[in-house]
């Protein structure tokens, strides 16, 4: 690989890099969001009748906002495996940038 190349590839990396980071962060507010509802719907559902079908209606969104949370953490986990590869993927482009400069400019 050549000296500008490596150069355009490192920062392409990079760029990636940031922008999975973006959407982890948006992930991770997103579950926030979610936590923050969850404990919405037991604060509402504390004080009904436990016979109550609002209160199997509570349950059952709660139980899907589970979910949505167990997908949100595979999304986050995939998206930290991906920016774990590029970072390996940055080192060896960093190594091979070094390698080229010195054949470059070596007397």
């Amino acid at each position: 690989m050549g000296l500008a190349t490596a150069q355009l590839r490192l920062m392409y990396l990079n760029a990636y890099r940031l922008d999975l980071e973006y959407k982890e962060q948006l992930v991770a507010e997103a579950k926030m969001n979610l936590s923050k509802t969850v404990s919405d719907l037991l604060n509402v559902g504390s004080d009904l009748d436990a016979d109550d079908p609002l209160v199997k209606k509570l349950e059952a969104r709660k139980e899907r906002l589970h979910v949505m949370e167990k997908e949100l953490d595979m999304q986050m986990q995939h998206y930290r495996e991906k920016i774990k590869m590029i970072e390996k993927d940055m080192e060896s482009c960093e190594q091979m940038l070094e390698k080229n400069i010195e054949r470059s400019f070596k007397y």
